[in-house]
């Protein structure tokens, strides 16, 4: 079966994998992947992800998940630009998640960013997702 919307099941995967108690979960490397989790590294939602290559020498991300006493550190994780209706935002109409508290990953014309850094800089984009 031919998945269509791979930055949906990344973060299914992470979601499911935390709420499984797991320690790591795997997805296949891409680019736009690799930001989404640097994103969630430097904000505190994953402990690490690092780089794995196959012995077919197909890439694959392993992410370390995060717990805060137990629980899982994501606490939830919503795709918002979906294939069938993407959404997009200028910078002033970014949402903000939990007064703050959570964030919003964008694809924005500099990269993929969170929302601080997109107001800051002044950009807007499409709205992958949201994590609290």
């Amino acid at each position: 079966m031919a998945v269509h919307d791979t930055i949906g099941d990344f973060i299914t995967v992470i979601r499911n994998a935390g709420s499984a108690g797991k320690t790591t979960c795997e997805y296949p490397h891409s680019n736009l992947r690799s930001g989404i989790a640097t994103i969630l590294r430097d904000r505190g939602f994953v402990g690490n992800f690092s780089e794995i290559e196959s012995d077919k020498g197909v890439k694959h991300l392993e992410i370390h998940l995060k717990y805060v006493k137990g629980e899982h550190a994501i606490r939830g994780l919503s795709r918002v630009s979906k294939p069938g209706r993407r959404s997009y935002c200028g910078y002033r109409e970014i949402p903000r998640i939990l007064g703050g508290l959570g964030i919003s990953i964008l694809s924005t014309p500099k990269g993929i960013m969170d929302d601080r850094s997109a107001r800051k800089n002044k950009l807007g984009g499409e709205l992958l997702c949201s994590v609290w």
